[in-house]
């Protein structure tokens, strides 16, 4: 309950959001059909995400499809799932890595400390004509006591130093024994120091070349870290 108490979440007013377009994500041979602000940076000129972001450094990043999301749905696609488990997609935003999995037969649950964004995954499942997900406000540096998943999703989520170790502590927290933990990075600078607390938190990872664009574009390059609690 302290954790509840304590968590802040942000919801970006309807206003700041003037148009959403609904647009076709190709991933691999599957089509996602997603829907979003068509124009991100006009939510910038709100003044209350303007106040959020004095406070707390909040900035409306869920509003775009980031390249690591479609590394990440890409890897869901094509991993060798043993069977049906419950995944958490940390940082949701518009849903895409969450999409991939409910495609996979998993059950999701999409979170994020954003609760328009969650609306919007929300939107974007039925939209795909999924329903076996549920949506989770949370705040990493505040994780539940009482939900543990064998499957995390987390896509571009150490773009600051400051996100490694709230997001390592819940990885240990939330994830079950013997339960793995996916997380894509196109190599941002924090890159060396999440690999430094890997390292010094005693988790057993892995780290793979992957690769993801909209077709027709160029391709990014990134790194897969399948990370496991030791």
């Amino acid at each position: 309950m302290e954790n509840i108490a304590a968590a802040r979440f942000m919801e970006t007013p309807a206003c700041a959001i003037p148009l959403i377009g609904r647009e076709e994500v190709y991933i691999d041979d599957v089509t996602f059909q997603i829907e979003r602000p068509t124009d991100a940076e006009v939510l910038l000129d709100d003044p209350t995400i303007r106040q959020a972001n004095v406070a707390d450094d909040y900035m409306p990043y869920w509003a775009d499809i980031w390249p690591a999301a479609r590394m990440m749905a890409k890897v869901v696609l094509r991993e060798p799932w043993p069977g049906p488990a419950e995944v958490l997609e940390l940082g949701c935003g518009l849903g895409l890595a969450g999409l991939a999995a409910l495609h996979r037969g998993m059950s999701v649950i999409f979170s994020d400390y954003d609760i328009t964004a969650l609306r919007f995954a929300e939107r974007n499942a039925r939209l795909n004509n999924f329903g076996n997900f549920r949506t989770l406000p949370l705040d990493w540096r505040f994780p539940p006591d009482d939900i543990k998943v064998p499957v995390i999703l987390a896509a571009d989520l150490t773009y600051e130093l400051r996100n490694i170790e709230p997001l390592l502590a819940l990885i240990k927290k939330m994830l079950r024994p013997g339960g793995v933990c996916l997380l894509t990075d196109p190599d941002r600078s924090p890159a060396p120091m999440l690999r430094q607390q890997l390292d010094e938190g005693g988790f057993a990872y892995s780290t793979q070349f992957v690769r993801a664009g909209e077709p027709g574009r160029e391709r990014l390059k990134g790194t897969l870290y399948r990370i496991r609690v030791g």
